[in-house]
C-alpha cells in the first residue's frame, strides 16, 4: 500500500439495541457523581472553574435509555483510514468513536468485542473502549450515541482526511474532528476545533477519553510530579505521583487522579506494557489535562467492566484521558464568536523496560518523553499543516448526522466555516417539524412532544398558542429557572400526560402523576418515576399504579421497594432472588445491593450479595 487510504466499511459485533428515546423532558441531569464537598479548599482559579457552567439539564436532547441487554449480530458503519503502519476505525453513528487503532497488527486501545450501552452518560447510554470525544459538559457528552456528519476533505500533503462534524446542542457548539494519517506516518493525527458562532459567551468543555488494555505489567507514564485526586468520598486532594499510583491494576476501587502538568512540558500521556510497549497520546499545548481511571479491583469494579464488555474473557481496561482544562470537574470561558483548535496524536511508543518501570518515577517518566521526542517536535508543525486545510469544504459525504444544525442556521443566521456545512438536506421530519415556529406556529397534532428547543423560548412565547406551545414554554421557562412560570404553562396545556408529568415533577402533588399514568399506563418511564415519587409518601398510591403496571426490570425494582416499605422483606428477597438485569443501573446508585441488605438484615439473615448485584464503587 503505497499510500493513505480512506473506506467505508461495517465493523460486525454482537450489540445491544439503543432503542428509542425517552420523551420525558429531562428537567434536570441525571445525578452526576464529580461533585466535590471540598471546593473552599482547592486553588482559588480551580474553584473558579468548577464552580462555572454547570449543566443542569441536558435539554434540548433527550434521555436515551431505551437499551437492552439483548445482544445480536450487527454491521455498524465504520470508516476506515490506513497505511503501511497503522489502520484507525472510525464509527460515525456513535459519536465519532475511535473504535479501533492497530499499528502493523498490533491493537494499540482497548476494543471493546461487543456493543452495550450502559447508564454513565449526560443522557444515560454509553459504551465503553476505543477512544471517545467530550464536548459540552462534565460527563459523556449527549452525541456519544448518537450520529456525526462525515466527509473525505483533501488533506495537506494530498492524502484524505476523514472529517466528522456536529452541533453540540446544549452549548452550540460546532465540534469538529478531523483524522488525518500522511501516508509515511506511524502516528494517526485528529486535529480538533470547538466553534462557538453565536454572540455570547460559553462554557467550554473537552476530554479524550482513551480506553487501554490493563494488566498487572502495564504503568502509565506522564509528565507530572502531582495529582488531583478524586475518589468516590467527592474530595479533590492534591498528591504526590508515586509507584503503585501510576500502575491501573495497584488501585482496590474506582478512582481518577488529574494530573498537574510540569511547566515547559510537552503534553502527553503513554500506558506501557513490561516491555516497554504501548499507545502515547500527545497534543498541541491547548490541551494540557491528562488524566487515569480505573475501575479498581473491588468486586464492583470488576463487575461494571463486565456489565460493560458482557463476556469479557482475561484482563480488563484503564483510561489515560486530555482535556482542556486540569481536571473534569472546570469549564473554561470561550468567548462570542471564537473557535479554539488542538492537534492530537495517537501511535504507538517503544522504550527500554527497565527505565519504563523504573522505581524512580523522574527516571520513567524522562523516559517516556525521550521516547516520544521525534513525535512531540514535530507536534507544532503538523499542526500547523492541518491548519491549511480546517476550512477545506468537503469533497465526498460519507455519513450524515442530525439536521439540528441546518435548523439552528436557519433560526439563527450564525457564521460557520464552510469546511463544516449544516445543509438543509439534512434535515428530517423531526427537524422540519420546528420550521413554522420561525413564523409564530406549531402545530399541536397528536404527537409525542419532542425535545424542547429551549433556546427557542422567545419564538415559543410569541407563538400561536396551543396545548404543545402551552407544553414546550413550560419546559423552556423551567429551563430558564422560572418555575412559577413553567407551572402555569404546564397548566394551560391542559389534560395531557406530558404537562402533568411535568407538574408532578416540580410540584411534587401526586394527583398530576396519577393522572398522567391513567392517560399512558404503558410508557414505562413515566410509570417508574411516578411510583418512586409515590413510594416516597403515598404508598397506597404507589400500589394503585403498580398494580396494572407494564412489565419491566426498573418496574421489578419499584415492587422490590414497595415490599421492603410495607413490611415485607420476604417478598422483597423473592424477586431479587428470581433475578433482575436492571440495564439502566446508574453509575454511583447501587439499588440492587441496598435492597437485598436491606432485606436481608429485616429477616434477620445474611446471606452474601450475589456478584450480579455488586456494582458498588465507593470508599469503605
Amino acid at each position: 500500500m503505497a499510500v493513505t487510504i480512506l473506506s467505508v466499511q461495517n465493523v460486525v459485533l454482537p450489540a445491544a439495541s439503543i432503542g428509542p428515546e425517552n420523551p420525558l423532558a429531562p428537567l434536570r441531569t441525571q445525578r452526576e457523581p464529580h461533585q466535590v464537598e471540598n471546593i473552599a479548599e482547592v486553588p482559588a482559579d480551580l474553584r473558579e472553574n468548577i464552580e462555572y457552567g454547570r449543566l443542569h439539564s441536558p435539554l434540548p436532547c433527550l434521555n436515551q435509555d431505551g437499551y437492552n441487554r439483548t445482544l445480536v449480530e450487527t454491521a455498524l458503519p465504520a470508516l476506515v483510514l490506513e497505511n503501511d503502519h497503522v489502520r484507525a476505525t472510525v464509527l460515525p453513528s456513535l459519536g465519532g468513536r475511535l473504535y479501533s487503532l492497530v499499528h502493523k497488527g498490533t491493537e494499540l486501545l482497548y476494543r471493546n468485542p461487543v456493543f452495550q450501552p450502559a447508564n454513565l452518560a449526560l443522557r444515560n447510554a454509553w459504551f465503553a473502549g476505543g477512544v471517545e470525544w467530550n464536548v459540552g459538559s462534565t460527563g459523556h457528552w449527549t452525541g456519544t450515541c448518537a450520529p456525526m456528519h462525515a466527509a473525505r476533505v483533501e488533506g495537506p500533503d494530498g492524502t484524505p482526511v476523514l472529517r466528522l462534524w456536529e452541533l453540540e446542542r446544549t452549548r452550540n457548539l460546532v465540534t469538529q474532528l478531523d483524522f488525518w494519517l500522511p501516508e509515511d506516518s506511524e502516528f494517526l493525527y485528529v486535529g480538533v476545533r470547538l466553534q462557538n458562532p453565536s454572540d455570547v459567551e460559553v462554557p467550554a468543555y473537552w476530554w479524550s477519553n482513551i480506553a487501554v488494555p490493563e494488566s498487572p505489567d502495564r504503568r502509565v507514564l506522564v509528565p507530572a510530579d502531582q495529582a488531583w485526586r478524586f475518589g468516590y468520598g467527592s474530595r479533590l486532594d492534591l498528591v504526590d505521583v508515586e509507584t503503585d499510583l501510576t500502575y491501573p491494576t495497584r488501585h482496590p476501587r474506582a478512582v481518577d487522579y488529574f494530573f498537574e502538568p510540569l511547566p515547559e512540558e510537552h503534553s502527553w500521556i503513554a500506558s506501557v506494557d513490561g516491555d516497554g510497549n504501548g499507545l502515547v497520546q500527545a497534543s498541541t499545548s491547548r490541551l494540557q489535562g491528562r488524566k487515569l481511571f480505573v475501575w479498581g479491583q473491588g468486586d464492583g469494579g470488576h463487575r461494571w467492566q463486565e456489565w460493560l464488555s458482557p463476556g469479557l474473557d482475561g484482563d480488563g481496561y484503564a483510561e489515560i484521558q486530555a482535556g482542556l482544562a486540569r481536571t473534569q470537574m472546570e469549564h473554561l470561558k470561550l468567548p462570542a464568536a471564537t473557535s479554539w483548535h488542538w492537534l492530537e496524536a495517537y501511535g504507538r511508543v517503544s522504550m527500554d523496560a527497565g527505565a519504563a518501570h523504573a522505581e524512580n518515577w523522574k527516571t520513567a517518566r524522562e523516559a517516556g518523553a525521550a521516547a516520544s521526542g521525534v513525535l512531540l517536535d514535530g507536534l507544532a508543525g503538523r499542526e500547523a499543516e492541518w491548519l491549511g486545510v480546517v476550512d477545506a469544504a468537503p469533497a465526498e459525504r460519507l455519513a450524515v448526522g442530525s439536521g439540528w444544525g441546518a435548523l439552528e442556521l436557519k433560526r439563527t443566521g450564525w457564521s460557520v466555516s464552510g469546511g463544516t456545512p449544516f445543509s438543509e438536506d439534512t434535515m428530517t421530519s423531526r427537524e422540519e417539524a420546528w420550521l413554522p415556529l420561525l413564523d409564530g406556529q406549531l402545530p399541536a397534532t397528536d404527537v409525542v412532544p419532542d425535545g424542547t428547543l429551549v433556546a427557542w423560548r422567545d419564538l415559543l412565547e410569541a407563538a400561536e398558542d396551543n396545548w404543545l406551545v402551552w407544553y414546550h414554554r413550560g419546559v423552556a421557562r423551567h429551563y430558564d429557572g422560572d418555575v412559577d412560570g413553567a407551572i402555569e404553562a404546564w397548566r394551560q396545556s391542559g389534560d395531557n400526560a406530558w404537562a402533568l408529568r411535568n407538574l408532578g415533577v416540580v410540584t411534587g402533588e401526586l394527583e398530576y402523576y396519577e393522572r398522567a399514568v391513567e392517560l399512558l399506563p404503558d410508557l414505562v418511564p413515566l410509570v417508574v418515576e411516578a411510583v418512586a415519587a409515590a413510594l416516597d409518601t403515598d404508598v397506597k398510591r404507589a400500589e394503585r399504579m403498580l398494580e396494572h403496571a407494564p412489565d419491566d426490570p426498573r418496574i421489578q425494582l419499584l415492587r422490590v421497594r414497595h415490599a421492603l416499605e410495607t413490611g415485607d422483606p420476604a417478598a422483597a428477597h423473592e424477586l431479587l432472588a428470581a433475578g433482575i438485569q436492571l440495564a439502566t443501573v446508574r453509575e454511583g446508585a447501587n439499588p440492587l445491593t441496598d435492597y437485598w441488605l436491606a432485606a436481608e438484615e429485616a429477616l434477620g439473615t445474611q446471606r452474601p450479595v450475589p456478584p450480579q448485584y455488586q456494582f458498588g464503587m465507593g470508599e469503605n
